[in-house]
């Protein structure tokens, strides 16, 4: 009689739902079993390995994650149909315009021509790993051609590679449109886990900005204060208003009795819809400020200048009801904007900065003034204030250094 301890290995029976395990004629080992696919459905599956001991181990592990309510990922196409697949039936219905295209530019310039032909489902932290090393290392004019197609060849074309590296700021952000698109995966039951959250890219130094000091601020102001934008140059100052929502204003968002603005919308230029008005950046981004006193009566004066110039354009008069507009009524482009805002810094003497550094230079000057945190936060439209803390952080680390400083100097004398 046959006992279970004469039974060939390969044919030892096992408990009902374990799965079965053999050896193949190729000497390896295969182990097949019925797991939780997608969809509460159930699927057989194989694994492989070189001893009995490895296939069961590998069986083992896929029917404990299906019995604790986790599926078998499902996912056979590659990395790139994945992207490319977020990106045209997700992404595009839940990201801004600009935004999608961002995305879609990362994904076609960096991350399928790296990661693309790797299997979806087989994808691992240690292909993203090193992948990111690769990219962190890499020239650029040579990996993406870009001095091959140039006249004159001055890199890699020419014997002299220039080392134009990404940044941290860009590498995070391709790490983090990765993780978004297997984020999706994994709702969708493509796969169990998403391997990018597994690697760290390090946390990139903020941008730097430099905003303008009280005297600059100031300056800038009187030598503007004859510009027809003087009122927007003005509010922008005194409340940190994004660009976009300071060319989205409305004179129905105005109370000039009251003094008080709603910030309901942003204006951007899309590039399938020219000049539109969106939803402000984020939920905490619509918002009621308050507006001193300065602002009001600039912004009286505006209307009053504005009324003067639909006067003048008569028939060709475009009223959109916008605050700032240009001398027809149409809607300031962001980079028309822009352009006037360099021409006036250079006219006023002052260092070269971005707009958006107006909005840096408000919360700067209203630290400096002792202004609480909270009230910045608010006054900005940030989503937490942890946001608002980290942006200025050594602003608040140079205003502890000289209360710091200050108290020295009180305890010496005493």
């Amino acid at each position: 009689m046959t006992t279970p301890r004469d039974t060939p290995a390969s044919r030892r029976v096992r408990a009902n739902g374990d799965g079965t395990v053999y050896q193949r004629k190729d000497n390896r080992w295969e182990a097949a079993g019925y797991v939780l696919a997608p969809g509460n459905t159930r699927k057989r599956i194989r694994v492989y390995g070189t001893t009995r001991k490895e296939a069961l181990v590998k069986l083992t592990e896929k029917i404990a994650n299906s019995n604790r309510g986790i599926p078998a990922p499902s996912a056979q196409g590659s990395l790139a149909a994945h992207l490319t697949y977020w990106l045209e039936a997700v992404a595009v219905h839940q990201l801004r315009e600009n935004t999608h295209t961002r995305y879609t530019t990362c994904v076609n310039r960096y991350l399928i021509p790296g990661l693309g032909r790797k299997n979806l489902a087989k994808l691992t932290a240690k292909d993203v790993r090193t992948w990111l090393n690769q990219l962190r290392t890499t020239c650029q004019c040579c990996a993406r051609g870009i001095d091959a197609g140039r006249n004159e060849p001055r890199c890699c074309a020419a014997g002299t590679c220039c080392s134009k590296q990404l940044s941290p700021l860009t590498l995070s952000y391709i790490h983090s449109v990765l993780k978004s698109a297997l984020e999706h995966a994994v709702r969708e039951e493509e796969i169990p886990r998403n391997v990018a959250r597994n690697v760290r890219t390090g946390t990139p130094r903020p941008r730097r900005f430099e905003p303008l000091t009280a005297d600059e601020a100031r300056q800038f102001l009187s030598s503007a204060h004859d510009h027809r934008l003087h009122a927007l140059l003005e509010l922008a100052l005194h409340t940190g208003l994004r660009k976009g929502e300071l060319l989205g204003l409305c004179w129905k968002d105005l109370n000039l009795d009251m003094g008080t603005a709603a910030i309901r919308r942003t204006l951007q230029r899309t590039s399938t819809g020219g000049l539109t008005t969106l939803p402000t950046k984020t939920r905490a981004s619509e918002r009621r400020i308050a507006l001193p006193a300065r602002c009001l009566q600039s912004l009286k004066r505006h209307q009053e200048k504005q009324q003067q110039e639909r006067d003048t354009a008569g028939a060709i008069w475009q009223d959109k009801g916008y605050v700032f507009t240009t001398p027809q009524g149409r809607a300031i482009d962001p980079t028309n904007l822009t352009r006037t805002f360099i021409t006036l810094l250079r006219k006023a003497g002052l260092r070269r900065i971005r707009f958006h550094d107006l909005r840096h230079s408000t919360a700067t000057l209203l630290l400096e003034q002792g202004v609480e945190l909270v009230v910045i936060k608010e006054l900005l439209g940030h989503a937490h204030i942890g946001v608002t803390a980290t942006v200025y952080a050594h602003v608040r680390l140079r205003l502890q250094r000289d209360a710091i400083d200050s108290l020295g100097r009180a305890l010496d004398h005493s």
